[in-house]
C-alpha cells in the first residue's frame, strides 16, 4: 500500500496522511491560549460564608463602643463590602472584583433606603395598633374632655373619642379637590400635547405649572383663604375652601402625568385616525385618552395620595371641628391630619396626654393605610385599564 494512504493505527485512529517521500512525524495542534479575562470563579459558598464572618466581626467591633444593632448593621455592612470586593479582585480578577464592589454598594444603597420606611412602618404599627378598635373608627371627639380621659387613664377603661369625624372630613375634602383638579390638569395636558405644540401659550403655561409644582402649601392654603375672603367675608372657614387649596396642589402634578402619558401614544395611531376622516377631538377622547388612560389614572391616583396627607393648607382653610359635618360649604371642617396635629400640640387633657397620643398614632396609622390603599388602587387601576397586548 503507498505512504500516501492513510494507515490504521494500532488504538484504531486513522493516521495522518504523509506525503510520499516526507518522513516527518505530524505536528500536534498547537495549544488554545487562555482568555485573559476568563479566571477563576469564587465557590458558591464563599459570598455567603463571607456574609457570615461579616457579621461575627460587625457584632465584635461593635462591642467595643457599646453594642447597638445600627452600629453593627454598619460595621458588617463595611466588613462585607470590602471583604467580598477584595476576595473576587483576588480570585477572579480586577474586572469582577470591580463589578462586585459596585454591586454590593448598589444593593447597600437599597438596603439603606429601606431603613427609614422600615422603621417607620414598624413605629407606626407598633404604637397605633392598640388604638385603632371600633369606637376609635365610629365615634367622633364630641363630647370628650379632660375629665373623660383622666377617668380612662385613672380606672384604666378603654380611652374615649375618635377619628370618625376626621376621616370623614378627609374623604370628603379629598373628593371635592379630585372633582376641581382632574377636569382642569386633563384639559391643560390635552392642550399642551394636542394643540399647543410649544407655542407661546403653551410655553407660558409650562412655566406657571412648574412654577405651581414647587409651591409650598401653606402659600396654597393662604391663597384659598384670601380668595373665598374676598368672596364671603374673612371668616368663611369650610371644606370647600380646603378642596380649592388641595386642588393648587394638585393641578401640577395632574398636568404632568397626563402630559406625559400623551407623549408617549404613538402618532401613527393619531394618524391613522386622520386618515379615516375623524376629527381631531374625537381622535383625542376615542383613541389618544382610551390608549393613555392606565398612566393617567395611576398619576391622579398618586397625586390624591400626595394631597390627602397635607396639614398646613387644612389648618388655614377648615380649621378643626370636633363633631362629624359631611357638609363641605358650611362651617368647619376636621380632617386626619389635622386631627393628629391637635391631639399632638394640644392634648384633650394636658395632665394625662396618653390618650391622645394614642388617637394620634391610631389616626396616623389609618391615615398610612389610606395611602397605602390609595397606590395599590393605581396600580390596580392602571393594570385593567392597560391596553390588551394581541395579535
Amino acid at each position: 500500500m503507498s505512504a500516501a494512504t492513510t494507515n490504521q493505527s494500532n488504538t484504531g485512529q486513522p493516521d495522518t496522511k504523509v506525503p510520499a517521500g516526507n518522513n516527518k512525524a505530524p505536528q500536534p495542534p498547537a495549544p488554545r491560549r487562555r482568555n485573559s479575562l476568563a479566571k477563576g470563579h469564587l465557590p458558591r459558598f464563599a459570598i455567603p460564608g463571607i456574609a457570615a464572618g461579616s457579621l461575627v466581626l460587625g457584632a465584635a467591633a461593635s462591642t467595643l463602643t457599646g453594642f447597638s444593632v445600627a452600629t453593627m448593621a454598619i460595621y458588617t455592612a463595611i466588613i462585607f463590602v470590602l471583604a467580598a470586593s477584595i476576595t473576587t479582585t483576588a480570585v477572579e480578577g480586577p474586572r469582577r472584583g470591580k463589578n462586585s464592589l459596585a454591586t454590593y454598594l448598589v444593593y447597600g444603597a437599597f438596603l439603606l433606603a429601606l431603613v427609614p420606611l422600615a422603621s417607620v412602618l414598624f413605629t407606626v404599627l407598633e404604637k397605633g395598633l392598640p388604638g385603632i378598635n371600633m369606637h376609635f373608627l365610629f365615634n367622633s371627639m364630641n363630647g370628650v374632655t379632660g375629665a373623660v380621659d383622666n377617668a380612662s387613664v385613672e380606672n384604666g377603661t378603654p380611652v374615649i373619642g375618635g377619628a370618625y369625624h376626621a376621616v370623614v372630613g378627609t374623604l370628603l375634602i379629598t373628593l371635592w379637590s379630585t372633582i376641581i383638579s382632574v377636569p382642569v390638569g386633563m384639559l391643560t395636558a390635552i392642550y399642551l400635547v394636542e394643540y399647543g405644540k410649544n407655542g407661546p401659550l403653551a410655553r407660558a403655561i409650562t412655566f406657571f405649572v412648574d412654577v405651581m409644582t414647587g409651591i409650598p402649601s401653606i402659600v396654597a392654603g393662604l391663597f384659598a383663604t384670601a380668595l373665598f375672603a374676598v368672596l364671603f367675608g374673612p371668616t368663611a372657614r369650610m371644606g370647600i375652601v380646603a378642596a380649592v387649596a388641595l386642588s393648587v396642589l394638585m393641578i401640577p402634578t395632574v398636568v404632568r402625568s397626563t402630559e406625559e402619558m400623551l407623549k408617549i401614544v404613538p402618532n401613527e395611531l393619531r394618524e391613522a385616525s386622520y386618515a379615516l376622516g375623524v376629527r381631531k377631538w374625537r381622535t383625542i377622547t376615542k383613541v389618544v385618552i382610551p390608549t393613555a388612560i392606565s398612566g393617567i389614572a395611576s398619576g391622579v391616583t398618586l397625586a390624591i395620595a400626595r394631597v390627602i396627607g397635607e396639614t398646613a393648607p387644612i389648618l388655614v382653610t377648615a380649621g378643626l371641628a370636633n363633631n362629624i359635618n359631611v357638609n363641605v360649604f358650611g362651617n368647619w371642617m376636621a380632617t386626619l391630619p389635622t386631627f393628629i396635629y391637635y391631639q399632638i400640640i394640644t392634648p384633650t387633657s394636658p395632665t394625662n396626654i396618653d390618650p391622645s397620643i394614642q388617637r394620634a398614632w391610631a389616626a396616623a396609622l389609618l391615615l398610612i393605610g389610606m395611602v397605602m390603599v390609595l397606590n395599590l388602587g393605581a396600580r390596580l387601576i392602571a393594570s385593567l385599564f392597560a391596553p390588551k397586548k394581541g395579535r
